[in-house]
């Protein structure tokens, strides 16, 4: 009696304790994620592959979450300008937000 073997792909497999790679979604459901993965990560109870799997996919959230914040603020600078046009100073302060310390 043969038995098939079926092998999920690396998209199709389940991440470690659950971790989903973030996609496309809102601010608020990538923060909530990132904070379950702060605190799981918090307890201790995570192998070093899990925790290196958790850190990864909590690195990727953040950027999500400085992004749509980022987003967020200039926005508000468009509104609030009569132009419609963000300030000079706004879009200095976005560049150096985007280029790091």
């Amino acid at each position: 009696m043969a038995t098939s073997k079926t092998t999920k792909t690396r998209a199709e497999a389940p991440s470690a304790q659950g971790f989903e790679e973030p996609s496309a979604q809102g601010f608020e459901e990538s923060l909530a994620q990132l904070e379950t993965l702060v605190s799981d990560m918090e307890d201790g109870n995570l192998s070093l592959e899990e925790a290196l799997s958790a850190f990864e996919t909590g690195i990727k959230l953040t950027r999500q979450c400085q992004q749509a914040l980022q987003a967020a603020e200039l926005k508000v600078q468009m509104l609030s300008n009569p132009d419609g046009e963000p300030s000079a100073m706004a879009l200095d302060e976005a560049a150096d937000e985007e280029a790091g310390p």
